[in-house]
């Protein structure tokens, strides 16, 4: 029993020295940690200007420097929670006055006059969705199913309230005095297949990698662009392997020895790699050149020269350059979309673009 009262009292009094010591080098931290470059906060001399340093005036270009892309995803993170706050507050306010003429509460007045009664999904309708994910079908439970029907009914649910403001704001818009930002990236095509007309008004570049699965989805996106927006856009493709991909390098060297053939070959070789992306030996790769109907000799003594692996390297080498963090990343005339996202979003910039 003293052992372990002698014990305790030794633990405790090594803690306690610990915490001083800590403490202690802490605070002379501290004291360190105050004597810092001494920096005061004024109007700009100049538009454009955001500091100057030994005499010398720094833009915010200079500032921002190889970081672009982190302060474009701040801003537009500020722009989108700005957005969602506005669209909260039109319902309140203008739903809410629909509400109050009907002497209901703005919950029961969405349930009764705008969502009206209970949002059903059918099986057909989660069948669909996981058709259309690309979810395997090994992973597919009764749970997900049900939290694919939640989702479902949820975002159902918010497209029929969204629908029924863009009636109420028909005549009567909802004016916003902050801009969605934009970051316009020069980006050049260079001799990367292209789907569409290269004189088009409209420029997508996308850069992907053929193992990573969001690519793929995004694979049927570029299409219904194309099919959506004909001669209007055109759609580069350059290669971005990323480094956990092992198969995706060579996929992407072998699709270059398809594109020197034939730009049609190349994308039919571009699908046939999405669709079949468990699969990419050698093999496989020269399988898919005679299924496109590409010279296999040919084929064959470009991939295995390895022709085009330095050309590759340089366009990840460019795609690092012009700020490509993950895939698929596309730029719409210089402004950036990252993932595999809804066609619509395209919409919404390449239509904004045609406009103006």
């Amino acid at each position: 029993m003293n052992t372990g009262k002698k014990y305790l009292s030794y633990t405790l009094a090594t803690s306690v020295l610990t915490i001083l010591s800590f403490a202690v080098i802490t605070a002379c931290s501290d004291r360190q940690a105050k004597a810092k470059a001494n920096i005061v906060t004024k109007p700009a001399t100049k538009p454009g200007v955001v500091a100057k340093i030994g005499g010398e005036e720094i833009t915010e270009e200079a500032l921002i420097g190889e970081d672009k892309m982190d302060f474009f995803e701040l801003k537009k993170r500020e722009y989108e929670l700005k957005m969602d706050r506005v669209n909260r507050l039109i319902t309140e306010k203008l739903i809410g006055a629909e509400a109050k003429k009907a002497n209901l509460s703005l919950e029961d007045f969405v349930n009764k006059n705008v969502v009206k009664g209970e949002i059903k999904i059918s099986d057909a309708d989660v069948k669909k969705f996981i058709a259309d994910k690309k979810i395997p079908e090994a992973q597919v439970n009764d749970q997900i199913k049900e939290r694919i029907k939640a989702f479902m009914s949820n975002e159902k649910r918010q497209n029929t309230i969204q629908s029924y403001i863009a009636k109420l704001t028909k005549s009567n818009p909802v004016e916003v005095y902050f801009e969605k930002p934009k970051m316009d990236v020069k980006v050049e095509i260079g001799t990367s297949p292209v789907l569409g007309s290269k004189s088009a008004k409209v420029q997508i570049i996308e850069f992907s990698d053929f193992q990573c699965p969001f690519c793929s989805r995004a694979a049927d996106t570029v299409h219904q662009v194309a099919k959506k927006y004909g001669s209007k856009v055109a759609i580069a493709f350059k290669h971005f392997p990323l480094p956990m991909h092992k198969e995706a390098k060579p996929a992407s060297e072998a699709s270059m020895c398809i594109a020197e053939q034939s730009s049609d070959k190349f994308w039919k070789y571009h699908d046939l790699l999405f669709k079949q992306q468990d699969k990419m030996d050698n093999a496989t790769l020269e399988a898919h050149a005679k299924a496109v109907g590409a010279d296999v000799a040919k084929f064959k003594a470009c991939f295995e020269g390895k022709k085009y692996a330095q050309a590759v390297e340089a366009e990840m080498a460019y795609g690092e350059k012009v700020g490509v963090r993950s895939t698929p990343t596309f730029f719409v005339n210089g402004q950036i979309i990252n993932g595999a996202v809804p066609i619509e979003q395209f919409s919404e910039v390449i239509d904004e673009e045609l406009a103006n």
